[in-house]
Formats: C-alpha cells, sequence, structure tokens
C-alpha cells in the first residue's frame, strides 16, 4: 500500500513539474518508469501537463521515453498529436523511437499531417527518416489523412507540399483503392489537387 502512494506521490510531482520532489523520491529509489492505472510513466504526466523542464530532467536521469500508456501514447506521440513542436524537438534530440504507433496504427507524422500542425510536419519531415509512407490500420497513409480528414486549407496545402517534397508516394491508395488525387478531387480541394498533379500525381 505504501509503495502505491509513494508513486502516486512521484507522478503527482512530476505532473505538477515539481523536480525537487521528483529528485528527493530517485535518491530514495523510487522506479523512474512506475506508471499509474492508465500506465502513463512520470515521463508523459509532465510532458501531458507542459512542464518540459521536467521532461528534459526525466530524460536526463534515464526515463524509458518510448513507453506507452494504455492508448499508446508517450511523450512523442502525445506531442504529434497535440501539435506541442518544443516537446517534439526535446523527443527527438532524445532518440525517441519514431516507429512506435498511435492507437490507429500510424506513426507520429499521422496525426500531425491530419490536424494540420505544419511546424511539427516540417520538422519530422526535415530533421528526421519517419517513414511519410506508413499505412496505417484504416489503410492510409500521412498524405492521404492530409487530405481526407481536414478542410483542405492553407494549413493542409502546406503539409501536403511538405509530404510530397519529402518522399509521399502519390500513387499509394486507401484501403478502397482511391488515390490522393482522387480524395482531392472528390472534395473539391482544388490547390491540393494542383500540387498532387504538380507532384505527378494521376
Amino acid at each position: 500500500m505504501e509503495d502505491t502512494i509513494i508513486i502516486s506521490e512521484f507522478l503527482a510531482a512530476a505532473e505538477a513539474g515539481d523536480i525537487d520532489t521528483l529528485q528527493r523520491f530517485l535518491q530514495q529509489g523510487v522506479d523512474i518508469n512506475a506508471r499509474n492505472k492508465q500506465k502513463r510513466t512520470a515521463i508523459l504526466l509532465a510532458a501531458m501537463s507542459d512542464q518540459l523542464e521536467t521532461v528534459k530532467f526525466l530524460i536526463q536521469e534515464g526515463a524509458d521515453i518510448n513507453l506507452q500508456d494504455q492508448i499508446c501514447l508517450n511523450p512523442f506521440l502525445y506531442g504529434c498529436i497535440n501539435g506541442k513542436l518544443e516537446l517534439v524537438k526535446i523527443m527527438l534530440q532524445a532518440n525517441t523511437d519514431l516507429e512506435r504507433l498511435t492507437r490507429f496504427g500510424g506513426v507520429g507524422v499521422h496525426p500531425a499531417s491530419e490536424k494540420g500542425f505544419v511546424e511539427v510536419v516540417r520538422e519530422l519531415v526535415t530533421t528526421t527518416d519517419i517513414n511519410v509512407n506508413h499505412t496505417n490500420i484504416c489503410g492510409w497513409t500521412p498524405l492521404i489523412e492530409a487530405i481526407l480528414l481536414n478542410d483542405g486549407g492553407e494549413k493542409q496545402q502546406e503539409i501536403v507540399r511538405l509530404l510530397v517534397e519529402h518522399g509521399a508516394d502519390t500513387q499509394l491508395v486507401d484501403q478502397y483503392g482511391v488515390t490522393p488525387l482522387a480524395i482531392a478531387r472528390e472534395k473539391g480541394f482544388t490547390a491540393i489537387e494542383n500540387i498532387l498533379q504538380e507532384a505527378g500525381a494521376k
């Protein structure tokens, strides 16, 4: 019972960004990778509370940055899903595993592309070798998500451009055999249609 209380205090300190308390617990031998009922670690809770200095401290202390909670979140994927560029950069510097999957079977660039987080997408495609052609459990690549699940506006156009410039295959189809170009056309996204055609999409 005592252990449970100590772990919950340790995790609460991470969430609150209380580095002194974390340090004290670690010196007492608390497991840096201890989890709560949702399987969330201290570093994930710190990341979800925007406690970036605490995230850096826990990385320095040897936290396992790739552990995922019961809905597949870890600090890197949380950052990609929520457009937290600074957090994403910290995790990239710490060599986060780019192949960890979201609960929909996508890599980090999937949700960032879908949600219109241009700067996160730019960071991922220009500074890492993340797989821009990874297909998730719905049969979608990041390019398809960027077109299908948003409004076709300027942010989405920029993301489509970034993906195409950094190796997105414009011919990879969805689970029904529909191409990105056909999706853009069907949704009336003329600007995206033009970007894809310029990239040789058919």
